[in-house]
């Protein structure tokens, strides 16, 4: 699989799925999670109320992950992802992991050939950048799909952009 770095909108990104990092509400808030929702419309936010009213009565688990129509987005599908709120007193890491290989499992499973990421937990949440990077690589590096040919983890910022590069070329 090979593995891109982007620098821009995740809701730019012309790929099979782009992964959101939502709140365990799956019915919208602030940074990618509100975009994503903004620009998909009202059919991402319908088919998330679906699934609150079914399996996820709860909300939807840190880590986990569940895929629902990309709505105006130019991608098919949007898998929706809970990451941890960054601590210091107690390490998350395995968390902030899974939500990327759930992702991958659930692309796969739709027959996704491309994913595009965000930088989950890097923002509100809190989680350190220079981290945030290792760990999203870690897992796609590590990671072997069926399907899916091609990940893009798409950074916000110039200056995102840099430490995930640095990382990335180190590793």
């Amino acid at each position: 699989m090979r593995i891109e770095l982007v620098q821009g909108d995740i809701t730019d990104e012309r790929v099979d799925a782009v992964v959101n990092a939502a709140n365990s509400s799956l019915l919208g808030g602030g940074g990618v999670d509100g975009a994503i929702h903004r620009r998909g419309g009202p059919e991402i936010l319908a088919e998330c109320r679906e699934l609150r009213a079914g399996r996820y009565a709860d909300g939807l688990p840190t880590g986990q992950a569940v895929a629902t129509t990309a709505g105006r987005l130019p991608a098919r599908w949007v898998i929706h992802t809970v990451g941890p709120v960054w601590s210091r007193r107690e390490d998350r890491s395995a968390l902030l992991r899974d939500c990327y290989a759930n992702s991958m499992r659930v692309a796969d499973e739709l027959g996704a050939t491309s994913v595009a990421f965000p930088l989950i937990s890097a923002g509100v949440y809190g989680w350190p950048v220079d981290d945030a990077v290792t760990q999203a690589l870690g897992v796609l590096r590590a990671a072997r799909p069926a399907t899916v040919a091609q990940a893009r983890l798409v950074l916000f910022g110039a200056d995102t952009f840099a430490v995930a590069e640095r990382i990335h070329a180190a590793g």
